[in-house]
């Protein structure tokens, strides 16, 4: 591990010694959510060049799979599975939902790809909304606990910022490491040069969709965290402006390495939780547009691209 690496690891470990517990959870805890979702955005677009704006989509059919699969208050749905079952099967669920949706998207390119992920997107938010027999239409399921293990609930501010830190830092290893794999480095071939890997004997589609199952992975552990986090789930969850959030949050923090999303992450939650006092809720969605604007101008990578051209004695790796 760099230098840079375990400084930061060191910093996380110890915040909560000086933080509150507002801090914990409505800070930590929930930009380590958002930056999982960010990154397996950046699995698909910085290692896969496949721009996804369905992650949240992803992340939100985990999120209804614990509550229709668990327990809730809403009356509807709530089979009482126990958690250590929920869970796997919700991410499982999160896993084959994205590999589906990838396996539609891969057939096209650019925005066409976008197009089909916002499209999907939406086409989700209304099911939901409009199926109350099911998901309880706009009002969504509510009544979701963290579960309690040896009398410690998860959803405690120290308890779920060590479960939220300990979920990214597995994604983020896992990303690391299978950038580096086989797997990765095929990848990354076919987001450089489709028509030479495929005329060299590989399977594009396959290794296409099969990415967007292991982004499915990461973005279904962050939502299951996430409706821990809100004790609730509805159609506004996983609404347009959620799906976009998690694009920006992605090209703020920067494409290029996978500890950009959880920088853009962290930017973004600040911002919404003290600036939003300032300008007011109207103005809000013009100063990130406009924050938004200004880091893609100054740096195309981010807030990583920032960091290397003011700070060159610590490069950030590139992409291969």
């Amino acid at each position: 591990m760099t230098a840079p690496y375990a400084a930061l690891a060191l910093a996380l470990l110890v915040f909560p010694a000086i933080a509150s517990d507002f801090f914990l959870t409505q800070i930590g805890g929930y930009s380590l959510i958002w930056g999982m979702l960010a990154l397996s955005l950046m699995v698909l677009a910085g290692y896969g060049g496949m721009v996804s704006l369905a992650q949240i989509t992803v992340a939100g059919v985990a999120g209804y799979s614990v509550a229709i699969f668990g327990e809730n208050a809403t009356g509807i749905m709530g089979f009482g599975w126990p958690w250590g079952i929920v869970v796997p099967v919700a991410v499982a669920l999160a896993a084959v939902a994205s590999a589906l949706i990838g396996w539609i998207a891969v057939r096209t390119t650019g925005i066409y790809t976008i197009m089909i992920t916002l499209a999907v997107a939406t086409a989700t938010f209304y099911f939901t909304q409009q199926n109350a027999e099911i998901f309880n239409g706009f009002s969504g399921l509510s009544g979701l606990r963290a579960p309690v293990i040896w009398g410690v609930s998860l959803r405690d501010p120290l308890p779920f910022y060590y479960l939220c830190l300990g979920a990214a830092v597995l994604s983020f290893a896992a990303v690391l490491y299978g950038a580096r794999s086989t797997f990765g480095l095929t990848l990354q071939a076919i987001r450089d040069n489709p028509r030479r890997m495929a005329a060299v004997g590989y399977d594009v589609t396959a290794h296409k969709v099969f990415a967007w199952a292991l982004a499915g992975v990461i973005a279904g552990v962050a939502g299951v965290l996430l409706v821990w986090f809100n004790g609730r789930i509805s159609p506004g969850t996983i609404g347009v402006g959620a799906a976009i959030n998690v694009l920006i949050i992605a090209v703020i923090g920067g494409l290029r390495h996978p500890i950009g999303p959880f920088l853009g992450a962290v930017v973004v939650v600040l911002m919404q939780t003290f600036a939003i006092d300032i300008v007011g809720a109207d103005r809000f969605n013009t100063l990130i547009g406009l924050v938004f604007l200004s880091i893609v101008f100054v740096s195309p990578d981010g807030l990583l691209g920032l960091w290397a051209r003011y700070a060159p004695r610590m490069q950030q790796e590139p992409l291969r």
